[in-house]
């Protein structure tokens, strides 16, 4: 699918539960896959960690390679790395066909964000809690998605830091509509909400979804949180 189609059908399907897969049961990656795709997902989203830029490590190559073999879902690989610009090319090869990085890391987000176009994937760009939104806003229209992350990138089951909120808030109005918004870190059906009602149309979520056992339900379920929300901010916009 081309960046455009994939950027259509996110928009269109909003709100969008996007699982991230950093929590799943590995020991059987590819029923997870096949649950999630039966439990309606439209996004995998998945988190590259280099004990660098992030002092854990999660997975690389293969594990992208090995998920791109088992689904057609768009892959949503959110490269929480030092040096992104060395790996672009190689990501998207393995099968991303969003690729995120981080301003925190990029002398050049414009560069980056270009290089990740010109490659036919969806450009995302994001921030840690600490960085103040301004420094993403100069590239607000180098990129497709904005990831605002709501817990420091590295680690899984985090709480929400309420934060996050202003920010989605600010970055829909000075992004305008033609941006993607999505929120990582700490989603749940107490949080999804007012992410909701600040403008944002992904919801990447991890520990909340998979500690279920009928994930269709949970995404079902936040879902529609997210949508009476959404409508409210459709209402006040």
């Amino acid at each position: 699918m081309a960046a455009e189609e994939i950027i259509a059908d996110l928009r269109a399907s909003a709100p969008v539960i996007g699982p991230s897969l950093l929590a799943c049961d590995f020991a059987h990656l590819e029923r997870e896959v096949r649950r999630l795709e039966a439990a309606g997902a439209r996004i995998l989203h998945l988190d590259i960690m280099d004990g660098h830029f992030v002092p854990n490590i999660s997975f690389g190559f293969p594990i992208v390679e090995a998920v791109r073999r088992l689904t057609h879902l768009p892959l949503d690989v959110h490269l929480m790395i030092s040096e992104p610009g060395r790996y672009l090319e190689r990501f998207r090869e393995a099968g991303a066909d969003l690729l995120t990085v981080h301003v925190e890391v990029a002398d050049d987000p414009r560069r980056l964000l270009r290089e990740i176009r010109r490659l036919g994937a969806v450009a995302g760009l994001t921030l840690n809690p600490p960085t103040p939104v301004e420094h993403v806003e100069p590239y607000l229209g180098d990129c497709d998605l904005l990831l605002v992350m709501s817990v420091m990138a590295g680690f899984g089951g985090q709480e929400f830091e309420t934060a996050a909120v202003d920010r989605l808030r600010r970055l829909r109005t000075v992004g305008g509509d033609d941006l993607l918004l999505s929120v990582d870190g700490g989603i749940n059906d107490q949080t999804i909400g007012i992410c909701a009602e600040a403008g944002a149309e992904v919801f990447v979520t991890g520990s909340a979804l998979f500690a279920h056992h009928d994930y269709r339900q949970v995404m079902d379920e936040f879902r529609s949180l997210a949508l009476v929300h959404k409508n409210i901010y459709t209402a006040h916009g």
